[in-house]
């Protein structure tokens, strides 16, 4: 896609402070990171969620995700770090390609997840049912 950020970096027609690169993923700092070392890996051919990209490059990416992901611990000294990955804008997917965010924590830095929510009585079971039967159609 010619005019996403994201190809753009991996063309090498934005700049990036880059992380890691392979023949199939690119990992670079977070521009407007939530905590110092906020790194973002992403596949270098566009795809827009993760529905879209292919079981054999997803696993490549996610292979770059793990190893990026220890660089980002030790070089960090963080105590932890969340991999988080958006799909579509209603999600909070700001740039629509594919990619996955890793933002070390550390105690007390402020950072938070979404509000947990419960079921009412019984309510479990209609989401489950609605999923496993979505799982099954998409078998077909």
């Amino acid at each position: 896609m010619d005019d996403c950020i994201f190809c753009k970096i991996v063309r090498g027609e934005a700049p990036c402070a880059k992380v890691y690169e392979d023949s199939d993923v690119i990992a670079f700092l977070s521009i407007p990171p939530n905590n110092k070392g906020h790194t973002l890996v992403i596949p270098k051919e566009h795809y827009e969620t993760i529905l879209d990209v292919p079981e054999e490059i997803l696993c490549r990416v996610v292979l770059g995700v793990q190893k990026v992901a220890g660089a980002v611990k030790q070089g960090t000294g963080c105590g932890g770090f969340n991999i988080v990955q958006n799909n579509f804008r209603t999600a909070g997917q700001i740039v629509s390609h594919l990619h996955f965010h890793i933002i070390p924590r550390v105690e007390d830095d402020g950072f938070r997840f979404w509000p947990s929510t419960k079921y009412d009585e019984g309510e479990i079971e209609e989401w489950r049912l609605k999923i496993t039967e979505a799982l099954e159609q998409r078998k077909l």
